[in-house]
């Protein structure tokens, strides 16, 4: 193959990954990887089961099979894959839900209207859908679950490696600032016997947080309060966390949750930012795409070092180091200035 054709190939693959995304969300929302899972199944047995007509689903899974996505282990019949397993619902590495939520058409619009950032720097979502993202999961209570539970897919990866990556030994009380349904508070107070937590988010978000810490035994050392960051925080924790909270914020957002943190936080306490920490240059990184995300959905960013410090520092606190820095997701550490 020339260098030409490399070339087109390379962005015939960049066009192809449009609907590569739509069959994703497409069957993982008829959950056919989880009737895969006793072996593979015929197309006809699938479609009966899904409610599908058998040959549109066999196309489907024909163009997936060809990029790793399920396998053709006979004419018309398809089993798992290591990537189709990541599409069970049943798996501690799922994300199911992620890809359900980028099917959804309050996503999917946002995300085709880029070009509506890109000439006004205002969101997409706000744009196609006539409300902020926040107000419309709180108007849209089934879709606000499904959200929750994609952002409960990407704890179980991206925040569960970072919190791996730092060691929390000594905290007493950890307050997970924007903590949805404590998925990520839950795995942090199973790892530390000794901990207690708060899982702080709006009130209608917070309730769902009550069942995943039971289910992870560690309901009894945690507490669930309702509120608005922008507004004020928990007090008196010595650690503060904010998981992929901060890149759905503008910098005069960011600096007023960080300031009402500082505010209340312990001396000597510490806050720790999992988020993506983009590296300058041409360097490849999930967060520089997480980025657009962000350009779509909110008024966010995904921030470098550098930028870190001066919101840090704008709300009086210090960025001391970064765990993990080149992962897609790092912690970064700051102190009381």
């Amino acid at each position: 193959m020339s260098e030409k054709e490399a070339l087109l190939s390379t962005m015939w693959d960049f066009h192809s990954g449009l609907r590569m995304g739509f069959m994703l969300s497409a069957v993982a929302e008829i959950r056919i990887a989880d009737r895969l899972v006793d072996g593979p199944l015929s197309v006809d047995e699938l479609a009966e089961l899904t409610g599908s007509d058998a040959d549109g689903l066999y196309r489907v899974l024909r163009a997936m099979a060809s990029k790793g996505v399920f396998t053709e282990t006979s004419r018309r019949v398809f089993g798992l894959t290591p990537l189709a397993e990541i599409l069970r619902s049943d798996t501690a590495h799922s994300l199911r839900d992620v890809f359900r939520l980028q099917g959804k058409h309050f996503m999917r619009n946002a995300y085709a209207e880029i070009g509506y950032s890109i000439r006004t720097g205002e969101p997409a979502f706000d744009h196609v859908n006539g409300e902020e993202l926040f107000a419309y999961l709180a108007r849209h209570p089934d879709m606000n679950e499904l959200f929750s539970g994609a952002m409960g897919n990407a704890a179980g990866q991206t925040q569960q490696a970072a919190v791996e990556a730092y060691d929390l030994t000594g905290v007493r009380r950890l307050v997970d600032v924007g903590g949805a349904h404590g998925h990520l508070l839950a795995s942090i107070l199973a790892r530390y016997p000794g901990l207690e937590g708060v899982v702080f988010d709006q009130p209608h978000v917070v309730t769902g947080a009550e069942r995943v810490l039971d289910e992870a035994g560690v309901l009894d050392r945690a507490e669930l309060v309702g509120g608005d960051y922008l507004t004020s925080v928990p007090a008196a924790g010595d650690a503060y966390v904010i998981s992929h909270v901060l890149h759905q914020l503008s910098d005069g957002e960011a600096i007023a949750v960080l300031t009402n943190i500082r505010r209340v936080m312990d001396p000597a306490g510490r806050v720790l930012v999992i988020d993506p920490v983009i590296p300058e240059g041409d360097v490849p990184h999930p967060g520089k795409f997480m980025d657009i995300t962000m350009m779509a959905l909110s008024r966010g960013r995904d921030r470098t070092e550098a930028e870190f410090a001066e919101v840090f520092g704008k709300a009086g606190l210090r960025l001391t180091g970064t765990v993990g820095l080149n992962s897609p997701s790092s912690v970064v550490i700051a102190v009381p200035a």
